[in-house]
């Protein structure tokens, strides 16, 4: 089936010389067409979920929009390759720690938990990385874990939350 025109990717020569990205978003921009495909139009050319995720590990700022609404479908589209990793064999994720971010939703918590997870992360990305895998140890990131349990059961006690 061959796609209607107006579902097309613009061309190099179709485009304007002064196509901008609008303000607010990155200058690479993804568009998602209705049939699922995305159009990267910085390289003029169609990627894959994997080729977005690269994006992601070399830590290329991008937004994914929907070609016809222009409605930003980052998140979504970051979800779901979280979803195919999750679903790849080694999960990060256990079943009850998707539970608790499950219960968050709608909890007046759920504007804190989302600051907390992302601070979390981030003093994470800060550690410094051994050289070598094992250098420090095959418990580190066990310890990690049980750190950033110990901060969360702390911080949800000031607010008589118990787990």
């Amino acid at each position: 089936m061959r796609p209607s025109l107006s579902n097309a990717p613009p061309t190099p020569t179709a485009m304007p010389k002064t196509t901008e990205a609008p303000k607010d978003l990155p200058e690479r921009v993804i568009k998602k067409y209705p049939n699922r495909r995305l159009y990267d139009t910085h390289t003029s050319s169609y990627i894959t979920l994997a080729e977005i995720k690269q994006l992601v590990m070399d830590h290329k700022v991008f937004a994914v929009v929907d070609a016809k609404t222009a409605e930003d479908l980052t998140r979504s589209i970051l979800l779901q390759i979280i979803l195919e990793e999750e679903a790849g064999g080694s999960p990060m994720f256990t079943a009850p720690v998707l539970a608790n971010i499950i219960r968050f939703y709608g909890h007046s918590m759920q504007g804190f938990m989302g600051g907390i997870m992302e601070k979390n992360m981030q003093t994470l990305m800060e550690m410094p990385v051994p050289i070598a895998p094992g250098v420090m140890g095959t418990n580190v990131f066990q310890q990690m874990q049980e750190q950033m349990q110990k901060q969360t059961e702390q911080f949800l006690g000031t607010f008589g939350i118990k787990r």
